[in-house]
């Protein structure tokens, strides 16, 4: 009898299971298109110079390559990434969102024509004079986000092929 019943009550609810469950994907299906929407409003305000606009995409506590560096700590970072490059940007090439993630790949360029003071972009541009010269590498961007907010950031970035191109490290290839 308890079977019955069991498979009774199963049949009654499975369906309100099913529709639980599409709902739930309608839901973070919801969250990832206003996740990517979140991360290309917020490169868009990047690539205008509009920093109050940028950061205002951030949570407060944000995390930037693992560490707390709150709200304050990207304004800090990208105010350097512009007084070194003030026509840096980020042109989006893909967009890829999986629940609270979303993953940015992009052609990222600028002009170095100011001395950066913090050591982002692997450090190697603290002190160094502007080369005037031009830059274009790719950039893969990965944010998580909570609550409208990003919350995490980390990227890979193509450093040494930015440094070549400014003129500040050799030329790939072997020596003649």
């Amino acid at each position: 009898m308890r079977k019955i019943i069991a498979g009774s009550a199963f049949a009654v609810i499975a369906p309100f299971l099913a529709l639980s469950g599409a709902t739930s994907k309608k839901q973070t299906m919801g969250q990832e298109k206003r996740n990517l929407e979140i991360i290309r409003l917020a490169t868009e305000a990047m690539n205008r110079g509009d920093l109050t606009a940028y950061v205002s995409y951030f949570a407060e506590d944000t995390k930037n390559f693992d560490r707390p560096v709150g709200r304050e700590g990207i304004r800090r970072s990208v105010e350097d990434i512009f007084t070194t490059f003030p026509d840096y940007r980020h042109d989006i090439v893909e967009m890829i969102a999986q629940g609270d993630s979303v993953v940015l790949r992009c052609k990222t360029s600028g002009t170095h024509r100011g001395v950066g003071k913090l050591p982002l972009n692997g450090g190697m541009l603290v002190g160094v004079g502007p080369t005037q010269k031009r830059f274009e590498v790719q950039h893969i961007h990965w944010y998580k986000l909570r609550d409208g907010k990003i919350a995490e950031h980390t990227a890979n970035r193509d450093d040494v092929g930015m440094m070549r191109q400014l003129g500040l490290l050799p030329p790939a290839g072997l020596p003649k």
